[in-house]
């Protein structure tokens, strides 16, 4: 292996608190709440009103008036670094969205959870154990990975999510060592009925983990629409949602990790096809019955609410997400090509375009060679070469304007 380079990672743990830590943890996570959506209030309010620009120095000059005042004087029972860090976030995130990355700031809402990120001024690491500040004993964690050793972390952020659990992420900058170089390459094409199809012929089955918790899921979200909204059972029955969904997540998170890591032990060159998740996930309009055009379809939904269900299930982005920070830490090459790409429509056999195919034909024979074909498997060689085209005409993480040149 070769020399490693450092990267910044984060290791994330299950924790849990005693009832004085979860006490304190719930009002800083709540103050964070508070202050980030007080903050993007103020600077949306000056801009549609005065047209006039809120700057994070003005927001953190707000937070200090916020403190003086009496209904906002439980802000100085916190630690002030997780609220410096919360307009900090804010700030990023109106950056992202004028340099379209990201959408505008939403508020956040107290159902989702929350987190509270710590710098290290505000908490106490040893090397075992973690204290934050204002706590007098070290969280309770549950170390199922080990950290590197002599690792000094920057940052500790302790999250809640929506079913209740505590988690901490640990962020530590860390020597990664690069994989030995493969001359393996593949083309992957990503699919509903097959999570993936691999240039390889190998097509890697579709776990379906929604399917999984569907009956008990629907039962779950079935009693809780029956109560009554700020009750004690209202909020019983939203942690039964809660958990069923979160084990979900785990579970589709837990095979996305896998199978990205195989992929990048095994492959040199690996090429995806740009997907828009966003826009192939989004429901149809309601569809007029063909035979009695004044009515809909049932529920009002075209066919197309099946396939829509199925797509928000896999996880393409963040899949895609993995293979793109593994292949750095790793060397491995990672290119995506142009969504417009007719992989489904040319033949990888002789390279002729036999134009557009209906979803429902799997597989068809090419009329000027005569090579039959599966269609997800044609069409992820067909993306492996047009990746390798881009691999050798620009410098291997082209995008789309040099994948449009492999057609």
């Amino acid at each position: 292996m070769s020399d490693s380079q450092q990267f910044k990672r984060a290791y994330r743990f299950r924790f849990y608190p005693t009832p004085e830590q979860e006490n304190l943890l719930r009002r800083t996570v709540g103050c964070c709440r508070l202050v980030y959506n007080k903050a993007l209030h103020e600077r949306s309010t000056a801009w549609i009103r005065e047209q006039r620009k809120v700057s994070y120095k003005d927001t953190s000059a707000l937070l200090t008036g916020w403190k003086k005042t009496d209904d906002l004087d439980f802000l100085n029972e916190v630690s002030c670094v997780p609220l410096q860090q919360t307009l900090r976030h804010l700030q990023r995130a109106y950056a992202n969205f004028f340099n379209q990355t990201g959408d505008y700031p939403v508020y956040k809402r107290k159902s989702h959870g929350g987190s509270a990120e710590y710098t290290r001024s505000a908490f106490k690491w040893d090397g075992r154990s973690l204290t934050l500040a204002k706590m007098n004993e070290p969280l309770d964690i549950r170390w199922s990975r080990t950290l590197p050793r002599k690792a000094q972390p920057s940052t500790v952020t302790v999250s809640l999510d929506a079913a209740g659990r505590w988690h901490v992420s640990i962020l530590v900058e860390e020597g990664i060592s690069k994989l030995r170089k493969k001359s393996t390459a593949v083309g992957i094409d990503l699919g509903a009925d097959s999570f993936a199809i691999l240039s390889t012929g190998e097509k890697i089955d579709n776990p379906r983990h929604r399917n999984r918790d569907a009956k008990r899921l629907a039962k779950a979200q079935k009693s809780l629409s029956r109560k009554q909204k700020g009750s004690r059972n209202y909020e019983k029955a939203r942690l039964k949602v809660a958990r069923i969904q979160a084990h979900t997540k785990d579970r589709r998170t837990d095979f996305l990790h896998k199978l990205s890591t195989r992929l990048i032990r095994e492959n040199q060159t690996i090429v995806l096809e740009d997907l828009a998740v966003k826009n192939m996930s989004r429901r149809c309009k309601p569809k007029p019955d063909p035979e009695h055009p004044d009515r809909y379809l049932p529920n009002g939904q075209s066919a197309k609410r099946g396939l829509n269900r199925s797509i928000t299930d896999t996880g393409w982005r963040e899949f895609r997400t993995m293979l793109e920070y593994k292949s750095i830490w790793y060397g491995r090459t990672l290119t995506v090509i142009d969504r417009w790409y007719p992989s489904s429509q040319i033949c990888s056999t002789c390279g002729e375009n036999t134009g557009h195919k209906p979803l429902d034909i799997r597989q068809w024979d090419c009329p000027h060679c005569g090579t039959h074909h599966d269609r997800d498997i044609n069409a992820a060689r067909n993306i492996l070469a047009a990746g390798l085209a881009v691999t050798v005409c620009g410098d291997g993480r082209s995008r789309r304007d040099n994948a449009g040149s492999a057609r």
